[in-house]
């Protein structure tokens, strides 16, 4: 998706001047002022803290408009209260109307936000540089897999470290060591956003399928199309399909994938919310994964407390309770920050450390660290 903003407004705009009401402005001179008050959510990534990155924007903000938030707050408020009367048509009120809420919500937090669209970068000299452009619906009531995550970020990231590392046998370096090719699919369970698997296609030039529960599909489908050229340009593809955990039936999952035991790797992250998910999910790697002793499910797991560290134990003893049992043969914990929300002092509660490990069919191995 080339389309995408390098750079959000707030890192754009000069200094903003905020039309007077009473001088009745016109819509297009309203419609700039409350495009420049556009706030984006900040991007983070490895290298810098989301601490950092939020010290960064509120400086550019302050150097870059001459007004302070509650001035801002106030403008926005006469505005949704307004009549606006001497605008020409109830469709002008509304679209002004509408945008300032946006602008109002936009101050309140991600859960009072709609829809938007956020790019993320990668960059490394493994596989160079791109955007994913991710769309995240309108957060309501359970929705968790329309909000993008921060352990789908943090395990995109470190991608090529593991075609390197505990995936090194899937990944040949030297065209297909005894005759060994790297994965032609590969699946993601609990898409969600699709950012992970959208950046394992890219950075892994393969076939990555996305999944998640038929509610879920609608937005996923919309990002693999919002990034089909940039994922095809690096010699990737994605498919999105429903999958739920725990069903076979049509219309919770497509027929693809009932056969079995098909792919050689599956990714997943940050998957467990309640307690009968540990169970859910590893059935469905079980069903889905390959049997061949090369086969691999790579889960990362946040440890945001005692609760999701319990969940990542029963996972672990679910693996190994499956048919074809399941072993964690690598594992670590790296550190992270589990959302972007930039609202209160305490940074601290975001950060949270990342598990993330390597299973395989069990054949008489130990989870090592």
């Amino acid at each position: 998706m080339k389309g995408a903003p390098v750079s959000p407004p707030w890192a754009q705009q000069d200094e903003l001047e905020l039309p007077h009401l009473w001088q009745k402005p016109a819509l297009q001179e309203l419609f700039k002022c409350l495009q420049g008050l556009r706030q984006e959510l900040p991007v983070w990534n490895l290298d810098m803290p989301r601490a950092e990155i939020i010290r960064q924007r509120e400086e550019e903000q302050q150097a870059s408009a001459a007004h302070d938030r509650r001035e801002i707050v106030s403008f926005l408020s006469a505005i949704v209260s307004s009549g606006l009367a001497w605008l020409e048509s109830d469709d002008e009120r509304e679209e002004v109307w509408s945008e300032a809420s946006k602008r109002l919500a936009e101050r309140c937090g991600r859960t009072a936000m709609g829809d938007i669209t956020r790019c993320w970068p990668f960059k490394d000299r493994e596989y160079g540089a791109f955007d994913l452009a991710i769309r995240e619906p309108s957060i309501t009531g359970d929705s968790l897999g329309l909000k993008t995550w921060g352990s789908s970020y943090v395990l995109a990231q470190l991608l090529h470290k593991f075609a390197a590392g505990p995936l090194a046998h899937l990944f040949p370096t030297d065209g297909g060591t005894g005759g060994k090719t790297k994965p032609s699919e590969i699946l993601e369970l609990g898409s969600g956003t699709g950012l992970l698997g959208l950046a394992a296609a890219c950075i892994w030039k393969t076939h990555v399928f996305l999944t998640d529960l038929p509610a879920i599909m609608p937005n996923l489908a919309h990002n693999a199309g919002l990034n089909l050229a940039t994922v095809e340009e690096r010699g990737g593809h994605v498919d999105a399909a429903a999958l739920t955990w725990g069903s076979n039936e049509e219309e919770e999952t497509d027929p693809q994938f009932t056969a079995g035991n098909r792919f050689q790797l599956i990714l997943v992250a940050d998957p467990l919310y309640d307690d009968n998910h540990p169970a859910l999910l590893a059935g469905a790697i079980d069903g889905q994964l390959g049997l061949g002793p090369d086969s691999r499910a790579l889960v990362m797991v946040p440890q945001r407390d005692e609760i999701t560290k319990g969940l990542t134990g029963a996972l672990r003893e679910e693996m190994a309770r499956q048919t074809n049992p399941l072993v964690c043969i690598s594992e670590c914990l790296v550190p992270g920050q589990d959302d972007w929300e930039t609202r209160g002092d305490d940074d601290e509660a975001a950060n949270v450390g990342f598990w993330w490990g390597v299973f395989k069919r069990q054949q008489n191995t130990a989870c090592s660290s």
